[in-house]
This record gives structure tokens, C-alpha cells and sequence, in this order.
């Protein structure tokens, strides 16, 4: 069995894992952890993170075993627009709160693909943002301004 690595999809799916959980392992490694009864700032994201490290471990190596190959090309607006949509999240969360953020994110993040349909879109920032509001806002009590100036 010859190993690709280069256009080998799960391997780099798992490289991708592993490295985002690496990455925060080393970001968060001077947060107090505490123990599982009195757990500290760091324990959960440390946890989940060890947890994505060992999951994206276990990708690499059953992408080595398919070989299953890359399907298709690199789309350069998506490339550039989907990290602008989250930029454009974080700085609209300052100004303007987090409905109008949300609402930006999901619009420009969907003008990165190539079928765009607004009426779709629409009903989906509703949706999501209806979800949103519920879960985080009133869910969880962030202290995050539903729109600012009301």
C-alpha cells in the first residue's frame, strides 16, 4: 500500500484537528486547571482540546488506511470572505450588538459560496438568529446587548 500524504483528504482533515487542539493546549497553558470537583478556568477547554487532539490523531490514521483523495479545488473567495465574515462578527459585536453582528455573519459568510439565494438566506438568519438570541442571550445570560442604543 503506497502512502500519499499531499491529496490525502482525511489525513489533512485529522492534521487540521490536531493542530487546532494543539494550538489551544499551548494558548491555555497558563490557566489555572484545578480538579475535576473545583474545576479552574482551564480544565474544560483544556479537556476539549486533548479531546480534539486525540479525535484528529484518529482521522490521520484512518486517512492513511483509505487514501481517500482530494475532490475538487481551493475557492479563493471563500478563502478570503468566510475569515472576513468573522472579523466583521467581532467588530459589529463592539458597535453595533449581536443581532446585527450575527446577522452580517451569516449573509457574508453565505456570499462565499457560489449559489447565493437571498429568500434561502433570509430564512435561515431568522432561523439561526431566533436560535441564537434563545440559546446564548436568554439560554446561557451573556451579557452581550441584543442591538445597541436599545
Amino acid at each position: 500500500m503506497k502512502l500519499v500524504f499531499r491529496s490525502n483528504k482525511d489525513f489533512w482533515a485529522g492534521v487540521t484537528f490536531a493542530g487546532t487542539g494543539a494550538l489551544a493546549v499551548f494558548i491555555a497553558r497558563t490557566y489555572p486547571f484545578g480538579t475535576t470537583l473545583r474545576m479552574g478556568p482551564g480544565y474544560f477547554p483544556s479537556v476539549l482540546w486533548w479531546i480534539l487532539i486525540l479525535f484528529g490523531v484518529y482521522v490521520m490514521f484512518r486517512g492513511l488506511r483509505s487514501n481517500e483523495k482530494i475532490k475538487g479545488n481551493w475557492s479563493t473567495r471563500a478563502l478570503i470572505v468566510l475569515p472576513l465574515s468573522m472579523v466583521i462578527f467581532g467588530v459589529l459585536m463592539e458597535l453595533a450588538g449581536f443581532v446585527p453582528a450575527l446577522v452580517a455573519l451569516i449573509f457574508v459568510s453565505a456570499a462565499s459560496g457560489r449559489e447565493f439565494k437571498f429568500k434561502e438566506v433570509l430564512l435561515l438568519t431568522i432561523l439561526l438568529g431566533v436560535m441564537s438570541v434563545a440559546m446564548f442571550i436568554w439560554g446561557l445570560g451573556l451579557p452581550y446587548p441584543l442591538i445597541k442604543g436599545f
